[in-house]
């Protein structure tokens, strides 16, 4: 059969409508299944790119030549399909081999019927390439789009402000650990939000609403499997051409791990920047100290091997004394502070402070009632703690030791101990009336070693000292608020 033949639509009377098919970038095909024999119109050669002497028209041509070898089998099932008949029609999309442009897709449409007892099959093709690379591109971005929201734990969220309802992404409610067909109101996706932080929530979303601002707040968030995590919340206004915000999209991003390493990259900065203030303080001590008590040492040495009568050697050689019993004395105040830093990796164990605090007391007892002082303490809010023994024991004697040493002479002493737990911290506040310090003159020296601030004999400005470096080892803090005449009170974190 001559390639004229076989393009002889235009010989029946579906010539008018094979014209019509071959001006709108189309083409039609006729396939006889008992003789395999085959008929293209003059636009399936049009859109192939191809004149119709350029190419064999026939189906084992088009199966190898021209449709790609991956899609065969859905071109095959469409026209082998058990299920086709005269009323069904199978579409399919295909790639083609074209003259110019190498392979594109075709949507290929597939309808049996019968031509007085000849089984046969008619179909059209249409180049849909464009579409379907755009399709196909999209389908690609979606996926990215979905998989980088995965990775990166990123979710979408909208507020319609006219309706006050809000959409969100299936990432969100992963986010949720709720399942994706919940319908969820801003009240109820607020109500996840740990209560300290739904307010702030809240008022960024009615502002974003009200004034058109962004917001992008990190924030605690309970999940409905009741596991804590850090969120970033951030929401963009969408205005009308009034200026009115009439939508909020935004993200939602589960940040936890993120935020856990740099609350306690934070953690350790500040514990190093303690540390190092300490070690400064440490290295001052012993440059300062030391050096003093050698030189004067040495000074004495040397006036001891000038002096000539029994007496100045006597004179010369107390001094020298005093000055080797001031220098232990420093040597051991240091030892005490290195022994602080090696304690750290002792075993903490659960103490009662009440236990701790009666057993100071009853080693104090006969200072106490020299004294006449009153010590209230209640620890029923926080009876216990995992902490170093021997730690406790020494800020209760230092803190108790320093209000009776400046108890005020007009009044009777009064100290009060008592501890409290807020969250995950353990809090112990300890009190007295004494003479109080001049925090605006002393302020930042009331921690520092041998910083004295009244004219007692007995102080030595070390105890305070100990403590603080004996808190601050273990995590803690400590501050004083003081008033001359009135008291002073200290507030430590110990956890």
């Amino acid at each position: 059969m001559s390639i004229a033949d076989r393009n002889d639509f235009y010989s029946d009377d579906a010539s008018h409508l094979a014209q019509i098919i071959d001006h709108i970038n189309a083409g039609i095909w006729e396939f006889n299944i008992n003789t395999k024999d085959v008929k293209w119109s003059l636009g399936f050669y049009t859109i192939l790119g191809y004149k119709p002497e350029e190419i064999e028209c026939s189906y084992n041509f088009f199966l190898e030549n021209l449709l790609y070898h991956h899609d065969k089998n859905v071109f095959l099932k469409a026209i082998n399909s058990r299920g086709t008949d005269q009323s069904t029609t199978n579409v399919v999309h295909i790639r083609l081999l074209t003259k110019n442009s190498g392979y594109q897709w075709f949507e290929s449409t597939t309808q049996k019927w019968d031509d007085n007892g000849e089984p046969k099959f008619t179909g059209s093709l249409i180049n849909i390439n464009q579409s379907k690379l755009l399709s196909l591109r999209s389908a690609q971005n979606d996926f990215l789009f979905n998989e980088t929201g995965t990775i990166a734990k990123l979710s979408g969220f909208e507020i319609n402000v006219p309706t006050m309802s809000l959409w969100l992404s299936k990432e969100a409610f992963d986010i949720y650990e709720l399942n994706d067909q919940i319908k969820l109101s801003i009240e109820e996706a607020v109500s996840f939000f740990e209560p300290q932080y739904r307010p702030l929530i809240s008022e960024a979303i009615d502002k974003s609403i009200r004034f058109c601002k962004p917001y992008d707040l990190e924030l605690l968030f309970r999940t409905a499997k009741n596991n804590v995590i850090w969120v970033r919340a951030k929401g963009v206004p969408i205005i009308d051409d009034y200026g009115k915000c009439i939508t909020i999209r935004g993200i939602l991003q589960d940040i936890d791990s993120i935020k856990k390493k740099g609350i306690a990259l934070q953690s350790s900065i500040n514990l190093l920047n303690d540390q190092n203030k300490r070690l400064q303080n440490f290295a001052y001590i012993v440059s300062h100290n030391l050096r003093s008590h050698t030189g004067n040492l040495q000074f004495m040495v040397n006036l001891h091997g000038e002096s000539e009568s029994a007496d100045d050697r006597a004179e010369v050689f107390s001094h020298i004394k005093s000055i080797s019993n001031s220098l232990s004395m420093t040597i051991e105040h240091l030892n005490e502070i290195v022994k602080i830093h090696t304690d750290i990796d002792k075993e903490r164990k659960v103490i009662a402070f009440e236990d701790v605090f009666k057993n100071v007391l009853s080693a104090l007892q006969s200072n106490i009632e020299s004294n006449d002082a009153k010590i209230e303490y209640d620890f029923t809010k926080c009876p216990v703690i995992n902490y170093i023994p021997a730690y406790m024991e020494s800020i209760f004697q230092n803190l108790l030791t320093n209000s009776l040493k400046y108890r005020s002479m007009d009044k009777q002493p009064l100290i009060t101990c008592r501890t409290v737990k807020d969250h995950n911290h353990i809090y112990m506040l300890f009190e007295d009336n004494g003479i109080g310090i001049d925090m605006d003159r002393y302020g930042d020296k009331v921690f520092g070693m041998y910083k004295t601030f009244h004219q007692n004999t007995d102080a030595k400005g070390i105890g305070l000292f100990i403590t603080r470096n004996q808190i601050e080892s273990l995590g803690g803090s400590i501050k004083v608020d003081s008033t001359v005449n009135v008291g002073t009170k200290f507030t430590i974190r110990l956890v």
